[in-house]
């Protein structure tokens, strides 16, 4: 996208924040697939997290435009805010072991960070703010029951609790400023192009190499798993028409232990229920996420498509066909 184009050319212009790491890499392509007159200018740091070849596909696209920078350079975010109309922030430090071991760039890149974008949306004017958030921000669930969107935000890590303090900041520019911004809560996604330190592609890679899968305390540990094209959809509605102000919580129904997904990973790849080693658990490891997603559903019509089974089939077929993806993060390449 040239200068002089985006607000006021043919369709929309849309800065995506965070545009080449997992979430953020799918969603843009599925976005450009389905709004053939608008156009993406894709903000990414390229932190480890980050990778040009999740967006191999639509590299001569001339709808896409790659900026490298940080969500927290004030002057490169307004130059960019001034050019579009709608911001969707998934740029984030995300990984919880990681928060762990040091939180500090957590507080930079997911609170200040967003500031910074809010700050230049409102400066702008632009109309619509999507920030992409966590069902973690709730905390921990007991064995039944779900988080709806009134459920009070406990944090229980250093990166939820970065996350539910920039849910609160967009909530405040909503209501202090009047900027149309609405706030997404989804649950544990998974998918092609995800990095391989998360559970579903770590495990599916360490068990190709027939090495031990490290799974948390007793295993049973309970995620909500929500299939990233699933989420991509949800998304491309609230940046439609979702209510400003509002939080929509996005769920895959599809609940399942550590230990029942790492057993699904081995069936599929015909390896041995022997790799499973039980490692001690995580520090403050939260036992059991689940969303009630039915706001969504009422208000905007959407509900997930693809069941786990299918999903998680198709993953484990993706890595096993893209190792010239995977490899290349694990040898820093």
């Amino acid at each position: 996208m040239g200068r002089g184009e985006g607000r006021g050319a043919t369709g929309r212009a849309i800065l995506v924040t965070g545009g080449a790491g997992f979430i953020g890499s799918n969603f843009v392509r599925f976005f450009l697939g389905r709004h053939p007159a608008d156009r993406v200018v894709n903000l990414d740091k390229l932190t480890y997290a980050g990778n040009l070849g999740s967006l191999a596909e639509i590299a001569g696209d001339e709808r896409h435009e790659f900026v490298r920078g940080d969500i927290a350079d004030r002057g490169l975010v307004r130059r960019l805010a001034a050019r579009v109309d709608a911001i969707v922030n998934f740029a984030a430090e995300s990984h919880v072991d990681r928060s762990i071991a040091g939180a500090e760039v957590f507080v930079r890149t997911n609170v200040l960070g967003t500031q910074v974008l809010l700050e230049a949306a409102r400066a702008a004017g632009v109309p619509r703010f999507v920030q992409v958030s966590t069902d973690e921000v709730y905390g921990s669930l007991g064995p039944r029951g779900a988080f709806t969107e009134e459920s009070p935000l406990r944090p229980n890590s250093p990166y939820s609790a970065s996350k539910a303090g920039a849910d609160l900041l967009v909530r405040a520019y909503h209501h202090t400023f009047g900027l149309g911004a609405v706030v997404t809560r989804c649950s544990n996604n998974y998918g092609a192009y995800q990095h391989p330190e998360k559970l579903i592609p770590s495990f599916i890679i360490k068990a190709l190499a027939g090495q031990p899968l490290p799974v948390y305390g007793d295993g049973l540990a309970v995620r909500d798993w929500l299939h990233v094209e699933d989420h991509c959809r949800a998304l491309d509605l609230v940046l439609d028409a979702g209510r400003p102000g509002e939080v929509y919580n996005i769920g895959g129904s599809s609940e399942r232990t550590n230990l029942e997904i790492t057993t699904a990973i081995l069936a599929h790849l015909g390896k041995p229920p022997s790799l499973v080693r039980f490692v001690p658990d995580r520090p403050g490891h939260d036992r059991r996420y689940a969303v009630d997603w039915g706001k969504i559903k009422r208000e905007l019509g959407w509900r997930p498509e693809r069941s786990l089974e299918e999903g998680l089939a198709a993953t484990v077929g993706w890595y096993l066909a893209r190792r010239d993806w995977w490899e290349k993060l694990l040898t820093g390449g």
